[in-house]
């Protein structure tokens, strides 16, 4: 059963409902490194199960590019739980990761290499050509990582 939600003040709903869910700066860094290297895609690709972020069907591969705090990146200082209402938390990063691994096994099942580029990667160019690069040499990257 859902832990019930506390009452939330004005100032931090606001706040939270200006989070952007497309077109984040991520997003638009691994746009740019994608068309860099020539790769072409397609964005939120609602064909495809769990809407990737970007994806190439006809290359065979998707990207999803997760928020550290959204998807509850592991070992990241973005990766935080908060304090307040912290049982509801708990509960709705564990169902934003098992809703990610369900996505990612039906790209699987469906035939294309899965990429996961969390936040905190897009942001470091270093990092990010690392998973690119995962691309252009056709292999497949692990989840979860992080």
């Amino acid at each position: 059963m859902p832990r019930p939600l506390l009452p939330t003040d004005p100032a931090r709903r606001a706040l939270m409902q200006r989070v952007r869910q497309r077109r984040t700066r991520p997003e638009d860094l691994v746009a740019a490194g994608l068309r860099e290297r020539g790769l072409h895609y397609r964005r939120n690709v609602k064909a495809l199960p769990g809407s990737p972020d970007f994806a190439n069907r006809r290359r065979g591969w998707a990207i999803f590019v997760n928020g550290c705090f959204w998807h509850h990146h592991k070992g990241c200082k973005r990766g935080t739980i908060p304090q307040r209402n912290r049982p509801f938390w708990v509960d709705k990063f564990a169902a934003n990761r098992r809703r990610d691994a369900t996505k990612i096994r039906a790209l699987r099942r469906a035939g294309l290499r899965v990429v996961v580029i969390w936040e905190c990667e897009a942001l470091d160019p270093r990092r990010l050509a690392q998973h690119l690069a995962v691309l252009a040499n056709g292999r497949s990257a692990p989840w979860p990582k992080g």
